[in-house]
């Protein structure tokens, strides 16, 4: 055992390895039916000559983080490891084509079934990308398949990329510019980093987006390109890169499923999703969820941890694996790590099935209570509202939340707060814990001049000094006649929040932020209905918030019940 991977392995608080000794077969091919040639790290630990293999699928090489962590490290617990680089990346053949993984998957579980040295059970294990290429072998594999350790990931990458009906613009700009980077020769990756971010961020304020990507790497990216083009869920593009009708099917091979999310992490209402399907399904997966940003190191350990647990229930322990299981295992099937120090929640599903609504109303004099605001005028049509005024040549920025790179995760809101263009709404301090756990929602009922703009709702946390920071949001985005214009004027705009589990304490505020947008990690609307990347003209886009006894506007958490 190396001291990196010892260093790792407390760090990670991984039981203790079975071996030291792990050889590794490197620059193993494996040829497709195309021509095109993939190549992976065979890690074989000492004293197995046959038995199960993890099968690990990356874009991103298989050295460094990738090959220590879901290749040696599961190396020391007495399992084969198969970390491939997929196509277009590393030293595999052929162009990457991002999500497009069924084929060269499918391949790839066909030849490692067929070598000597794997006795016909399979596990796939990886977050992210890495996450996207187990959902898309899963059919392939079948029976074979017997777990999947799946982390911060999701079965398609789809929705995630126009969250809301916008486009996540700085997670797909951020992971284009990183995919360029890391394709170029040492000397030009050397340059870019050199660069820094500063390229990337000015790159982001590019009008129209079809040339951001040229700004950012120096060149057209084509796969950024074709997210800009195809928005359509429907499209044929997306449909051969989703894998979500797949998900029954691995519940019905009864594969044992981890998931572990994150928060405030970009793929999380996905990964519900796909956790929700396999529910449906029959299955039940192991869900574990935190306060955690995108492959983070905590997120990340905690799902290696329920990974290697998963393969030693799946595999009988015949691979010696020593005992993951009794270092990990739960009963709950759900575990829950709150944020705001609510400790650790160990549940029978996801939402929890004993949680409770609470909704809290916006006030004119911008509050928030959990009675709906008085019908002051009534017969009235119109009741003054909350006037903000959104303005794409200079849009409400991003402050935090789950964004790719950057400053994610809880940040201070005080900087946002104080602009013109956000309309704050606080409770009063709150006489008990709040712990919110499940999913979260909005109603706003709002007047706009222009029918093209984005609805942008956030929950935030105000302790006692006044500090506030974001704990969940959501954002939508609205087109002529979605949603209808009411007889007055108005339009009711749903809003899904990100689900959350955070404690409110005793003593603190509950606040709720309305704006126009969060750019860059959503494009800025333009206020026109021109095409993705090819608007330039800016339309401001004001508009009235509405929270009268005709237009309760209001968000809805669901909190765990008073004992």
């Amino acid at each position: 055992m190396s001291l990196a991977t010892a260093v790792l392995r407390r760090a990670m608080r991984l039981p203790a390895p079975r071996t030291s000794r792990v050889t590794v077969d490197r620059d193993v091919a494996v040829p497709m039916t195309d021509g095109a040639v993939l190549r992976h790290d065979h890690h074989r630990p000492a004293g197995v000559s046959r038995g199960p293999v993890v099968l690990v699928r990356s874009p991103y090489g298989r050295a460094g983080w990738i090959g220590v962590v879901f290749g040696r490290l599961v190396a020391e617990r007495g399992l084969q490891v198969v970390a491939q680089s997929v196509r277009g990346t590393a030293d595999s053949d052929g162009v990457l084509s991002p999500f497009d993984e069924s084929s060269d998957g499918g391949e790839t579980v066909r030849w490692v079934l067929d070598q000597p040295w794997c006795d016909g059970r399979l596990a796939t294990l990886g977050p992210s990308y890495l996450g996207l290429t187990q959902w898309a072998l899963a059919p392939a594999a079948g029976r074979s398949l017997r777990a999947m350790g799946t982390l911060v990931t999701a079965s398609s990458f789809r929705d995630q990329t126009y969250a809301g009906g916008s486009f996540s613009l700085d997670n797909a700009l951020s992971w284009s510019a990183m995919m360029r980077s890391m394709a170029a020769g040492p000397f030009a990756r050397s340059t870019r980093l050199l660069r820094g971010r500063k390229t990337l961020v000015d790159a982001l304020d590019v009008l129209p987006l079809r040339e951001a990507d040229r700004r950012a790497t120096g060149d057209q990216v084509d796969f950024f390109q074709d997210w800009l083009r195809e928005s359509d869920p429907g499209s044929a593009y997306w449909a051969r890169r989703g894998y979500t009708a797949g998900v029954a099917e691995v519940a019905r091979a009864d594969v044992d499923v981890t998931m572990t999310g994150g928060f405030q992490d970009i793929f999380l209402p996905w990964q519900l999703a796909d956790h929700a399907a396999l529910r449906a399904a029959g299955a039940r997966p192991r869900l574990v969820l935190g306060p955690w940003v995108h492959t983070s190191g905590p997120g990340i350990a905690a799902g290696l941890r329920e990974s290697l647990a998963a393969f030693e229930r799946v595999f009988d322990g015949t691979h010696g694996s020593g005992g993951v299981v009794a270092a990990t295992t739960a009963d709950a099937p759900v575990s829950v790590t709150l944020s705001g120090d609510g400790g650790v929640r160990r549940l029978a599903d996801w939402p929890p099935p004993d949680a409770v609504h609470r909704t809290w109303f916006l006030r004119a004099d911008h509050s928030l209570s959990v009675q709906p605001p008085p019908d002051r005028t009534a017969g009235a049509v119109h009741w003054p509202g909350t006037r903000i005024d959104y303005d794409p040549a200079d849009p409400t920025p991003a402050v935090g939340g789950p964004i790719l790179t950057g400053r994610s995760g809880p940040r201070d809101q005080t900087a946002l707060e104080a602009r013109t263009d956000v309309a704050v709404f606080s409770s009063d301090p709150l006489a008990e814990d709040v712990v919110a756990l499940g999913p979260v929602s909005a109603t706003v009922f709002l007047r706009a001049e222009v029918e093209h703009l984005d609805v942008f709702v956030r929950v935030c946390d105000v302790d006692p000094r006044g500090r506030s920071v974001n704990i969940t949001d959501g954002l939508v985005r609205l087109a002529p006649g979605d949603p209808a214009t009411a007889a007055d004027g108005s339009r009711e705009v749903a809003v899904e929040l990100w689900d959350t589990g955070h404690r409110f304490a005793a003593g603190h505020r509950l606040r709720v932020q309305i704006s126009g947008g969060a750019h860059p990690r959503f494009s800025r609307h333009p206020g026109t209905g021109d095409p993705l990347g090819e608007a330039t003209t800016l339309v401001r886009q004001p508009r009235e918030v509405l929270h009268d006894a005709a237009h309760p506007t209001a968000v809805t958490l669901a909190v765990e019940p008073r004992h």
